[in-house]
């Protein structure tokens, strides 16, 4: 059985740098970073003081109150993100193809602000004040369960969970249900909402987390020689993937055609990576897309911030690249956007497909000083212009999970 070609013609994005992909191109191109001090609660006892968050989202713009008040925040985010992707693509949902469009869309953690919010209502009140939708409201699953009910999708409703990597998966397998028939339409990506008291907290204890509170805006530093930990984003990221023959019927505009997905498992440690992982998941990634590594132009890189993790990702990127990898233009936009968790793989596939869209890779701003151990071309502070006909988006997450998509230009 010949495989489908799947493509992409819808996005949507609600991130720290906006929430429409014309803001969201604009400033990623400028280099202009999301990332300020806390404001949704107070952090005063924490290390970390600040994060990428959302501004100007009122999610009543997306759907009714009475939702609103009923879900929690990822799932606001995800709804808003699936909306624009679906009429950024055009797609008309009709009885006859209802249940050939499916949605694939996770998170890492999920609901936590509104699992925070229960156990204070709980401990202040008792267990009668939990609200009727608190586990329907704050369950992962939901974001791609209230995607489906809003639009009426019947095809495929499956939501993945695998750290980091989340969203990345989730564009990758959907992508597969389109090539091997179970579906011509996928919404796929991911969203997360992770900015409270327990999320930071908890990443400050395993000491992930930058520390520059005096400096905020320049605290997420990619392969920069004095990184100190990542910066906690939020938001969601969503795709519209077709069938290359479902795209062309209905006369859709087409972003990119995504290639293919690698997976594969470090089998070392919860937290810490290992180097051949990451290695066998681009590798894995370039087989299935049926690409060699000379023809990959340009990578969006996992790129935390971390010292370990981003001397790490290069060493992987020159292993699965060889000397081709000197060639490459590398960048982390999340020196901008922060680390997303779950939803990162979405926004950073639809960063992706922009770039190849635009011809554009975006900066990695706050290289000031570039770690010697990290030694490729990571399009230091300045966006460029660049022939991109092949790009590579790597998603590695907690428990040594790995994914990597491959994009190329459509003609």
């Amino acid at each position: 059985m010949s495989k489908r070609r799947v493509v992409i013609t819808g996005l949507g994005i609600v991130s720290p740098v906006g929430n429409s992909i014309p803001q969201v191109w604009d400033n990623l191109t400028n280099g202009r970073g999301g990332v300020s001090l806390i404001t949704r609660f107070d952090p005063a006892l924490l290390p970390t003081r600040f994060a990428a968050q959302v501004t100007n989202f009122n999610p009543n713009e997306w759907m009714s109150p009475k939702e609103v008040r009923r879900m929690d925040t990822f799932i606001h985010y995800g709804l808003a993100a699936a909306k624009m992707a679906m009429d950024d693509a055009g797609l008309v949902v009709t009885e006859e193809n209802a249940e050939r469009i499916g949605v694939n869309v996770g998170s890492g953690i999920g609901g936590l602000p509104m699992i925070e919010d229960t156990v204070r209502e709980m401990i202040a009140k008792g267990p009668r004040r939990i609200s009727p939708f608190f586990v329907p409201g704050s369950i992962i699953n939901m974001v791609a369960g209230m995607i489906s009910i809003q639009y009426g999708f019947k095809g495929p409703n499956v939501s993945m969970v695998s750290a980091c990597t989340t969203s990345a998966h989730c564009v990758g397998d959907a992508a597969r249900f389109i090539e091997y028939g179970d579906a011509d339409v996928m919404i796929a990506g991911g969203a997360e909402a992770t900015i409270s008291m327990s999320g930071i907290g908890g990443f400050c204890s395993c000491k992930a987390l930058s520390e520059r509170n005096d400096s905020p805006d320049t605290a997420s530093r990619p392969f920069d020689r004095d990184r100190d930990g990542f910066v906690l984003g939020e938001g969601a990221g969503i795709l519209v993937l077709e069938s290359l023959e479902h795209a062309q019927a209905r006369g859709a505009r087409i972003y990119a055609e995504l290639l293919g997905m690698g997976m594969s498992s470090d089998a070392y440690h919860m937290t810490s990576p290992s180097m051949d992982g990451p290695r066998r998941g681009m590798i894995n990634a370039m087989k299935n897309a049926r690409v060699n590594p000379s023809d990959v132009q340009y990578i969006n890189a996992h790129g935390t911030s971390t010292p370990l993790g981003d001397k790490n990702e290069t060493e992987a990127m020159k292993a699965a690249f060889g000397d081709h990898a000197y060639k490459l233009v590398v960048n982390s936009t999340k020196s901008m956007t922060g680390h997303l968790l779950g939803a990162a793989g979405g926004i950073e596939a639809v960063f992706t497909t922009l770039a190849i869209h635009h011809q554009v890779s975006p900066p990695t701003i706050n290289i000031f000083n570039q770690d010697p151990e990290c030694d490729l071309d990571y399009c230091a502070n300045t966006a460029r212009d660049l022939k991109i006909d092949v790009a590579v988006s790597n998603s590695f997450g907690f428990g040594g999970t790995n994914g990597s998509l491959v994009f190329k230009r459509f003609v």
